[in-house]
């Protein structure tokens, strides 16, 4: 079954080893179970907002029909102090995409909430206010998760961990402010469950082969 993942730094993984990305963890894991899912096809690069990996995705089409979609964007957007409303719309924008890249099922699309880098050595370093990234990336999240509950897609809150665990020296790469491999695997137990659920329900005509 393949797989199409859409992101940025955080599905890239920025600074760790391919094998670390959390998308990859995820397909690893679920083929240990059982469920045949490849690895994935990633469209994301570090730094991507909203309406940059919807320009990526614009300039890779055609992109065909995937088994399985996950989507986490949004922190560049709140890096750079953009509107909710604006994120909200452009999200809303991408989810669409995302279940029509698999074949119009939304019960075949994931979303990950974004992490809160607001804990992170980096953000005490720029003098960032962690108070404030906390309250924009609350905001930001709220929005992504009313707009999933409206169109039937999962959505898997991995903030709490990055909050609770993201401080930690062992999770977090060398740059201080993305995860290590190890904060991912804590990522891809929160989504394995709900992608486990979900893609052993088979749909009209059985499970997607393609």
């Amino acid at each position: 079954m393949s797989y199409l993942a859409l992101g940025d730094s955080y599905t890239i993984g920025e600074s760790v080893p391919e094998a670390g990305r959390w998308p990859l963890q995820l397909a690893r894991t679920l083929r240990a179970e059982g469920i045949p899912l490849a690895d994935p096809h990633i469209i994301a690069v570090t730094g991507w907002t909203t309406d940059e990996l919807s320009a990526a995705i614009d300039a890779a089409e055609p992109l065909g029909t995937y088994g399985f979609v996950s989507l986490l964007v949004g922190v560049n957007n709140q890096y750079r102090g953009r509107d909710v409303d604006d994120y909200r719309e452009q999200f809303a924008a991408l989810l669409q995409r995302a279940i029509g890249f698999a074949g119009g099922r939304a019960d075949r699309v994931l979303v990950l909430s974004i992490p809160d880098w607001g804990v992170t050595p980096f953000a005490a370093q720029s003098g960032r206010d962690p108070a404030r990234i906390a309250r924009e990336l609350d905001a930001y999240n709220d929005a992504a998760a009313r707009v999933c509950a409206a169109h039937g897609v999962a959505f898997v809150d991995i903030t709490a961990v990055s909050r609770a665990r993201g401080a930690e020296a062992d999770m977090l790469a060398e740059d201080g402010l993305h995860p290590s491999a190890a904060m991912y695997t804590e990522w891809t137990q929160l989504a394995l469950p709900v992608a486990r659920q979900r893609l052993s329900l088979s749909g009209p005509g059985g499970m997607p082969g393609n």
